[in-house]
C-alpha cells in the first residue's frame, strides 16, 4: 500500500494497453511507486483528461499505433507519451519520435528502467536507447551540414541563454527558473529558435547548437 503524498506531486499515468494482461502487468509495476498514480484508460479518455501527465502507449499494430500517436500529438500536444513494446526497430523508434513520442522502453528492460523513463520524461527530457540517439544525432548533423542555418547574430542575447540550459539537459522548468520567466514563456523562445534553424525538436536543435558553437562547450 502507498504511502501519504502530496497529490500536487503524483505523477498521472494513463495506461493505453489493449491486452488486459499487460494492463495488469503494468499496473501491479507502476502502482508500488509512491508519486506515480496508475490508470487504465481509452485514448478517448487520455484526451478528454487534462490530469494524465504520462501516457504509456503499447505498439502491437505498427499503423494503428502511429494513428494514435497522430492523434495523441493533435489532440493533446502538451502529453508526454513513453512506447512500450518488444523488439522496436530503430526506424520505428525514430518514427515514433517523430510523432511526438518522448520515450521508448522495451517491455524486457528491468522494472527501475521503466520507472526512471517515465521520471525523466515528466523532468522534459527524452528516453531512448543510446544507439537510436547516436543514430539521430548523425542524420541531423548530415541534414545541418547540407544547409546554410542563421548565424549566432541572429539569435537574442536571451534566446541564447535559453539555448545554453536546453543544452546542458534542464527541462522547460529549470529554464525558467534562474531567467524569471515562466515555462510558456521558454517554449516559445525555443519554438522560435526551431524556427530559425530549421529544426522541428529540441534534440535537433541541441545539436545544431553545439555543431555551429552558438553555445558554450558542455561537456
Amino acid at each position: 500500500m502507498k504511502t501519504s503524498t502530496d497529490k500536487c506531486s503524483m505523477i498521472h499515468i494513463g495506461i493505453l494497453e489493449d491486452d488486459p494482461l499487460r494492463l495488469v502487468g503494468f499496473q501491479s509495476i507502476l502502482d508500488r511507486v509512491p508519486d506515480f498514480q496508475v490508470t487504465g484508460m481509452t485514448v478517448a479518455e487520455v484526451v478528454a483528461s487534462q490530469d494524465v501527465h504520462i501516457a504509456l502507449l503499447g505498439n502491437r499494430s505498427r499503423m494503428r499505433f502511429l494513428e494514435t500517436m497522430a492523434r495523441l500529438k493533435e489532440l493533446r500536444p502538451d502529453l508526454r507519451v513513453v512506447v512500450t513494446g518488444t523488439g522496436m526497430d530503430d526506424e520505428t523508434i525514430l518514427k515514433a519520435l517523430e510523432y511526438g513520442a518522448k520515450g521508448y522502453v522495451d517491455e524486457a528492460a528491468p522494472t527501475p528502467d521503466l520507472v526512471q523513463a517515465i521520471h525523466t520524461v515528466h523532468r522534459g527530457s527524452v528516453w531512448i536507447p543510446r544507439r537510436v540517439i547516436s543514430l539521430f544525432v548523425g542524420r541531423c548533423v548530415d541534414l545541418l551540414s547540407r544547409n546554410s542555418r542563421p548565424s549566432c547574430s541572429t539569435i537574442t542575447y536571451r534566446e541564447k541563454q535559453v539555448l545554453q540550459m536546453l543544452v546542458e539537459g534542464r527541462s522547460n522548468k529549470e529554464i525558467g527558473g534562474p531567467l524569471r520567466i515562466g515555462e510558456r514563456t521558454v517554449k516559445a523562445h525555443v519554438a522560435k529558435l526551431m524556427r530559425k534553424v530549421g529544426v522541428k525538436n529540441r534534440i535537433a536543435l541541441s545539436v545544431h547548437a553545439i555543431n555551429h558553437s552558438l553555445v558554450q562547450h558542455v561537456s
